[in-house]
């Protein structure tokens, strides 16, 4: 143990990180957050396939749900309850609309530098649901 409390105490100051070094974090971070926001703006805002589900088609399913638990298992039970949580969930964010303009502008801004920095190519980005014009406007192109 004096052995690893030796070696310890031999060890120097830590050197305080550069400016620029705190400038290259700081722009990783605005990056990765201008990168995240617009990739999972796009996940939540993706069209599902099927019908479109509506405040009344939703207020219809949960009038069932409740008419349905008093007479069901267990199991049943526990499904309903979920289902119905989900559907108060999914009602309750459906007025919600998120700003994707703004979110697409911050992502032009900052995706090409973000993407040479960390290797993503335009075959990845495309892949992830990037749209063609996107990736022009950001600079991003099949080639680089």
């Amino acid at each position: 143990m004096s052995v690893i409390l030796a070696n310890m105490a031999k060890r120097g100051p830590k050197s305080p990180m550069s400016d620029a070094h705190k400038a290259a974090l700081a722009t990783g971070r605005t990056e990765g957050k201008a990168v995240r926001d617009y990739l999972e703006a796009l996940r939540a805002n993706k069209p599902a396939r099927g019908r479109k589900r509506t405040p009344d088609s939703i207020a219809k399913r949960l009038a069932a749900i409740d008419a349905e638990i008093g007479s069901a298992d267990a199991v049943k039970e526990l499904r309903l309850v979920q289902e119905r949580l989900d559907l108060e969930a999914e009602l309750s964010t459906m007025g919600a609309t998120v700003d994707m303009t703004a979110l697409e502008a911050d992502f032009v801004k900052v995706a090409k530098s973000y993407g040479q920095r960390t290797g993503v190519t335009y075959a990845a980005w495309r892949a992830v649901g990037i749209a063609p014009s996107v990736l022009k406007a950001a600079g991003i192109t099949r080639g680089a």
